[in-house]
């Protein structure tokens, strides 16, 4: 199993083809600005939607979606509000988080959080 970054970068490889099997679009991957970073970006009907996606070996300190704490929540709301003005959207938009708890890589589990927050912008 990779080492933390590469966990990361391997979840959200993970999550984008799930997503991506249930008929998402996915618009972008690791966006950024300055600082701020979206994991994925998809287009589910006619909703955008910003995925925060954590990867975790074990849930020792808790599942990974709890790591999208407030203050994270905040700078999420800033990179998206960041993507729709560089993209000029102004319909709906959602945001989602994806927990995957990993054992190996051909054995994971994938808890998919609709509308897990909405901090405003």
């Amino acid at each position: 199993m990779p080492r933390s970054h590469e966990l990361g970068r391997w979840g959200e490889n993970v999550a984008a083809q799930w997503l991506a099997d249930q008929g998402w679009k996915i618009v972008a991957r690791n966006w950024r600005h300055g600082p701020l970073e979206l994991d994925l970006v998809a287009w589910q009907g006619e909703v955008l939607v910003f995925i925060e996606v954590k990867t975790a070996r074990y849930t020792g300190h808790g599942a990974p979606d709890v790591r999208v704490t407030p203050a994270k929540q905040r700078a999420l709301a800033r990179a998206a509000a960041a993507f729709m003005h560089a993209c000029g959207h102004e319909g709906e938009i959602r945001f989602d988080v994806i927990s995957i708890v990993v054992a190996d890589r051909n054995s994971y589990s994938i808890r998919h959080f609709a509308d897990a927050f909405f901090p405003g912008l």
